[in-house]
């Protein structure tokens, strides 16, 4: 086998579980079963709330929990990853399911799988860290703010009109609620929210959410109130069975999975890197994750989940969090917590099917308004005006357009602002010839150029290296810079081209070694009127500027 054989090959095995996944498990096993039970009894609610709000129905949102759940525990790159259906996988999947139905559904959490699965072949997974914080923030707080929105319908007691302004199909829906109906469910909705903020503060190893959808699902059967509620589950898993689809609407389709497939992995890998720096019940780091593994390993939860009939699954923050501060050591925990949803699903959908929507939409709105950090947001606002106005932008354009499309003009709005802080920190300083004094110094010029002279940069410093008068040696110190691209060293050629028309010699002083090869193709040193105009000491470079002043001087004689 070569060499580049055998590094293929390490390349993928790095992506297949191993025995190193389970290492320690004959100590951690009882942290891990009894976290796994934990994140188990608090993801039902929210699997049956996120299947519901996306349009699929709570059995998709079930299905997904535990095919995707267990897949992404043996196959993820993170130890205590736990995977199913989130909030910003529901705001992209609702207008997909109103255009398209129910049954575009399971393929499209096929191609987005696939889509997934090659972003981790060919080592993008490290691409998440370039994401600057005022945009992952403004992300969070925009996708936070469409899923409260999304609740509106199940907390009205209505259907809702599913579109991609999700502002005004909350207020469709609002407007279409009818007495006594939304007194009900706005009244389920209310205490839903009550018991999971005092269970929250008081007790705080119960889980909340399920606690409060068990009260909620208990007083509305006590009084037989006549809601919307889930309606029938299965009672078992369903076969796998390939999604049947018309070509023609694999085309329709493209946009939506590249959608998912972007914000899956982005999801996924952030809640990965924020797991890996918490630490467990016992002050232990929850250790670290790989994330291109992390990303196949979400492809193929995809993958599986569509053949079942699910959605697509991403890494869960909130379940995670609960897997990590529960004590889990290895994937055991996240494959426990699976299990612990198929057994509901076998012994207990007679009774989730009777669970109020309202319920739902209460855990959901309360959710949501938890993914915002009063702290966080503060904290972006008194940074910089440049980081605030990422993160608005970021947010507003989340709510009012599209996801990726908030995410791009948020990354092109922080690379924006970063470019101009880049180019005000370049300058160019006069300084003055050090030593004695000769005759004809008034008429040499040293400039030096400091930070990068890069496209952001060049045009100011060629008019301010263009605005010399009385000069006729120009020296052009280039050591103290640091960053120079080809627009920069263009724009050199366009100052000495300028400088040498007016019958200014040029000199250079300085060319870092990691510039000379860009200077030397862009054109600079040709651009100079002799080759030897090119020097590494200053005071050679002062030397002969004096030498063409002389020059000068008995020329004029």
């Amino acid at each position: 086998m070569s060499y580049d054989q055998r590094a293929v090959t390490r390349g993928f095995t790095r992506l297949l579980p191993s025995r190193i996944d389970y290492t320690g498990i004959r100590q951690s096993w009882r942290a891990d079963l009894l976290a796994g039970i934990t994140v188990g009894i608090v993801a039902l609610p929210l699997a049956l709330a996120f299947g519901v709000s996306s349009g699929v129905g709570a059995e998709a949102g079930l299905i997904t929990a535990i095919v995707a759940g267990l897949v992404a525990a043996v196959m993820g790159g993170s130890p205590v990853q736990v995977s199913g259906p989130t909030g910003a996988m529901v705001v992209v999947l609702a207008p997909v399911v109103a255009v398209h139905g129910t049954g575009s559904v399971a393929l499209l959490s096929l191609m987005a799988g696939l889509l997934i699965c090659i972003l981790g072949i060919s080592g993008l997974g490290r691409a998440v860290a370039f994401i600057p914080w005022p945009v992952v923030e403004g992300f969070t707080l925009g996708i936070a703010a469409i899923i409260f929105l999304q609740q509106v319908p199940l907390a009205t007691g209505t259907s809702g009109i599913p579109g991609h302004n999700t502002l005004l199909a909350a207020i469709e829906a609002a407007s279409g609620a009818m007495a006594p109906t939304v007194l009900l469910t706005l009244a389920l909705v209310a205490g839903v929210a009550v018991v999971m903020v005092l269970v929250q503060r008081l007790f705080r190893a119960l889980p909340a959410s399920l606690l409060a959808v068990l009260l909620a699902t208990t007083a509305a059967e006590l009084l037989q109130l006549e809601i919307p509620r889930i309606g029938p589950l299965p009672h078992s898993l369903p076969s796998p069975t390939f999604p049947v689809f018309d070509p023609a609407s694999l085309g329709s389709l493209a946009m939506p999975a590249v959608t998912i497939a972007v914000l899956a992995a982005i999801e996924s890998l952030l809640s990965a890197r924020v797991a890996a720096g918490m630490t467990g019940p016992d002050g232990t780091p929850s250790g670290a994750y790989s994330p291109d593994r992390e990303l196949t390993g979400q492809g193929l939860a995809s993958i599986t989940a569509g053949l079942f009939g699910g959605m697509p699954a991403t890494g869960a923050i909130a379940r995670t969090a609960v897997n990590v501060r529960s004590g889990a050591k290895t994937r055991m925990a996240a494959a426990v917590h699976a299990v612990v949803l198929l057994g509901i699903v076998y012994l207990a959908s007679g009774m989730v099917s009777r669970i109020p929507l309202a319920a739902l939409g209460g855990v959901l709105m309360v959710t949501a308004a938890r993914m915002v950090s009063r702290r966080t947001v503060a904290a972006i606002l008194r940074s910089t005006r440049s980081d605030a106005a990422v993160f608005i932008l970021t947010a507003v354009v989340t709510v009012a357009f599209d996801l990726i499309v908030a995410i791009q003009i948020g990354l092109a709005a922080a690379a924006l602002f970063t470019l101009r802080k880049f180019a005000s920190l370049s300058s160019v300083q006069r300084e003055e010839i050090s030593g004695p004094r000769s005759d004809g110094d008034e008429h040499i010029a040293i400039f030096r150029l400091d930070g990068a002279m890069f496209f952001g940069a060049a045009e100011r410093i060629l008019q301010e290296l263009s605005q010399v008068k009385d000069v006729q040696v120009a020296i052009i110190r280039l050591s103290q810079l640091r960053m120079l691209d080809a627009t920069g060293a263009h724009a050199l050629v366009e100052v000495i081209a300028a400088l040498e028309l007016r019958g200014i010699t040029v000199l250079l002083k300085g060319v870092r070694p990691d510039h000379l090869a860009l200077v030397t193709n862009v054109g600079v040193i040709r651009s100079l009127r002799h080759h030897k105009h090119l020097f590494e000491d200053l005071a050679a470079a002062v030397e002969h500027a004096r030498s063409h002043v002389r020059r000068n001087a008995a020329a004029n004689a």
